[in-house]
């Protein structure tokens, strides 16, 4: 490379950081004048020693806004929680590598996690449909494999998030012919979710998030989980519309409180009505038992958020894992530090991964 490649490398680096950290400060801001419009002005002592732990510990005050987003809705300021940039653009190269963005291939997760919990029925892969096993499907065939014994069925483009890149599929409107329009992605068998669930969000099926995380002697356990529910004017959860609970890791139970997306609380579903104190997630357990062991097949990425759900008999159900950039800061925000024990804060310091890149004015 030479030194005028070097130099136009580096500017392009500092660039994106700069965009990447600004994009995370003005979400932050946002987020956090909701919540003190909600919960009242964050005490200016809290806001300091935010501003304290991220220069002191993190090595830079710009990764404070999350942190202050993180105290605003816990009440106080918690020594170890990890903000959402700094997450991404230090943690997430030293414990995933590119061995998360593995997690966006859909069709790729049956076969590397070898589990039949996960919902896949077929696949469109450029041009190719394949079978759960990956033998060659035929496009006619098709149909009786999707809506066996259920009038919906779903499907999921490669990289989709927070919603995006999801189609609730209709037996009576299905067309084979139509697989020319969709790009490479998944078809899902449709699941008649628990009654529980059901009660809360009967239009849309509701979601658990649990993330896990392989400290470095390999262990895998459970750091976090919450409750996405749809709202009844939607098709599936999204994250432009959803309402998030708490969970509790160990007894399912979930928090009295939701918080929209823009992080305002609610004690109800807004639509259905159905309050959230006192409800458990049925066969947690199992939902949690299961995230583990599929983690422990697939221990290059350090830390997963898997999204399940649970079915009518209360059996877990895997809809996809997230080993990229997977949202953390809700949970440490409503349960954290999650992360307090895993050295995360110390990454920086080590050259194991790219230092943070100020921008101007940062």
């Amino acid at each position: 490379m030479t030194s005028l490649e070097a130099v136009a490398e580096r500017a392009a680096r500092s660039a994106f950081a700069y965009r990447f950290h600004r994009r995370h400060r003005s979400e932050a801001a946002r987020l956090l004048a909701t919540i003190e419009a909600d919960r009242g002005p964050l005490p200016g002592a809290v806001a300091q020693q935010c501003d304290d732990w991220a220069g002191d510990v993190l090595g830079w005050r710009g990764y404070a806004p999350w942190l202050r987003v993180y105290a605003a809705v816990a009440g106080r300021f918690r020594e170890g929680w990890i903000p959402d940039n700094y997450y991404g653009r230090v943690v997430l190269p030293a414990v995933q590598g590119p061995y998360g963005e593995v997690s966006k291939l859909k069709p790729l997760s049956r076969r590397l996690l070898q589990s039949d919990l996960i919902a896949d029925v077929a696949y469109w892969v450029n041009g190719g449909l394949y079978g759960r096993d990956l033998q060659h499907l035929d496009r006619a065939d098709l149909a009786a494999a999707l809506f066996d014994g259920a009038d919906r069925a779903v499907f999921k483009s490669d990289d989709s998030i927070q919603g995006a890149g999801v189609r609730v599929l209709h037996r009576s409107t299905f067309d084979p012919a139509a697989l020319a329009t969709l790009p490479s992605g998944v078809f899902q068998s449709w699941v008649e979710q628990h009654p529980v669930l059901a009660a809360v969000t009967p239009d849309s099926v509701a979601t658990v998030r649990v993330t896990t995380a392989v400290t470095d002697d390999g262990n895998a356990s459970v750091r976090a989980a919450y409750l996405r529910f749809g709202r009844a004017a939607d098709t599936h959860v999204r994250s432009d519309s959803h309402v998030r609970v708490a969970v509790g890791t160990t007894d399912g139970r979930l928090a009295a409180e939701g918080f929209t997306p823009r992080w305002t609380t609610v004690a109800a579903h807004p639509d259905s009505g159905a309050g959230f104190a006192g409800l458990t997630v049925p066969g947690f357990a199992a939902c949690t038992g299961a995230v583990l062991e599929l983690h422990r097949r697939m221990p290059f990425a350090r830390c997963v958020g898997w999204d399940l759900t649970v079915d009518a008999g209360g059996h877990p159900v895997v809809l996809e894992w997230n080993a990229g950039h997977n949202d953390i800061k809700f949970s440490e925000a409503t349960q954290g530090p999650c992360f307090a024990d895993m050295g995360w804060e110390r990454l920086w310091r080590r050259g194991r991964t790219i230092p943070a890149q100020r921008g101007p004015g940062d």
